[in-house]
């Protein structure tokens, strides 16, 4: 058969190989003119890396990785641990793939690499889609008009197919903050830090950790907007840079290893975090979306790639032995297997952002309490129930 996917974020170039590998021909449509490093740190839980190992990919991520030893969750105020959690060796003999710290843009030259160039179209921008019972068409700017069985729309949070299939909906601004920032290894070296941290604290927190191999620190402090403020929090951007010293006015005393860090980061980029409203479905015939442009979250379970690369995964098995004709029956099956899913992490991602910033006394205090409590029991995050999970166990009809 033959599929047009539309983006070559993680999410189209993970479907790209995935309906390669499920012996379709496939075209990736991009708009941007060519391929760049953008973004900063990334975090690929087992029920991700396990599939890149499907797609023979593993090695080449894994050797542009950090791999963490554990999880340190912090109090903002004195740095003192509220729990660990195993990760490194441990998790990767429990789950049977590691988990893995790494530069989005490595992730992303890796699945470029792993596509003939003879399939992207970079540099075409896609106006429309349109089908009827027999195919699905692709328009592009320059009026041209692709033709094939079917189309994989993962053309991100900010989603034109989205809106085409379903009518206008736009992405929600989460009343969350970010500021990122990537650190040379040796200027934090004095700090002590732990490999993969997260610091908790009233309407704030602020995650670090290594990647490209240990040798950048990749830091992301975040916060919750005021009302007044949502109208300029809300630019979603990976280039908008935050004022000078605007980091350590927002995390005011906090712990002084937060604050060194937020220092010596100087210039940070500053953009507003946003989501999608969960749809009902996320197919109409012979189209249908993935990744971001069905279920874009906050980043606080650190799924969203994880989730995307699953939905590439499942949608090759759910077409690897359809015809033509059952394309529409297919592109069902996949959205079955995967829409309470992703659903379900959408969820868990804004309560765990809720939990992270509750206000100091007694809620913090019982938070606090909790996780330990967890955490004396279980080796692992709570979370990593998910992780044992094989999405191409799951074939139902």
């Amino acid at each position: 058969m033959r599929a047009i996917v539309v983006g070559a974020g993680v999410g189209g170039l993970a479907a790209t190989l995935s309906l390669r590998r499920a012996g379709h021909e496939v075209t990736l449509v991009e708009q941007a003119a060519r391929f760049t490093e953008i973004g900063a740190g990334i975090q690929l839980a087992p029920n991700a890396t396990r599939l890149l190992r499907r797609l023979g990919l593993l090695d080449a991520v894994a050797a542009q990785a950090a791999r963490p030893s554990h999880v340190s969750f912090r109090t903002w105020s004195d740095g003192a641990e509220i729990c660990r959690y195993a990760l490194g060796r441990a998790a990767e003999d429990a789950f049977g793939a590691p988990y893995l710290l790494l530069h989005r843009a490595d992730l992303h030259q890796a699945l470029v690499a792993a596509v003939p160039p003879s399939s992207v179209r970079l540099n075409t921008v896609v106006v429309g889609i349109d089908q009827d019972e027999e195919s699905a068409r692709v328009t592009t700017a320059s009026g041209e008009r692709l033709r094939a069985d079917l189309v994989v729309a993962a053309d991100g949070i900010r989603s034109a197919a989205r809106r085409w299939l379903f009518g206008p909906d736009e992405a929600v601004f989460s009343r969350t903050i970010a500021y990122r920032a990537l650190l040379p290894a040796d200027e934090v070296a004095d700090l002590g830090l732990p490999d993969l941290g997260l610091w908790l604290g009233p309407g704030r927190h602020f995650v670090h950790y290594w990647v490209r191999r240990g040798e950048l620190l990749n830091v992301v402090a975040v916060f919750t907007a005021e009302a007044e403020a949502e109208a300029h929090a809300a630019t979603e951007s990976w280039t908008a840079r935050a004022e000078p010293g605007e980091q350590l006015r927002e995390f005011d005393g906090w712990d002084s290893r937060v604050l060194s860090v937020l220092e010596r980061a100087g210039q940070m980029f500053r953009y507003g975090i946003h989501t999608r409203v969960p749809l009902a479905r996320w197919n109409v015939g012979r189209v249908t979306l993935l990744g971001d442009s069905a279920h874009a979250m906050v980043p606080f379970q650190a799924q969203g790639a994880a989730q995307a690369i699953m939905d590439a995964a499942v949608l090759g098995d759910a077409l690897a032995d359809a015809t033509p004709a059952e394309v529409p029956d297919a592109l069902d099956r996949y959205v079955r297997r995967r829409l309470a899913t992703a659903t379900c992490m959408q969820a868990a991602s804004a309560r765990a952002g809720d939990d992270f910033h509750l206000p100091d006394g007694p809620e913090a205090q019982a938070r606090n309490a909790r996780m330990s409590a967890y955490a004396d029991e279980h080796v692992f995050l709570p979370q990593a129930t998910g992780w044992a999970v094989d999405v191409l166990d799951d074939r139902r009809p």
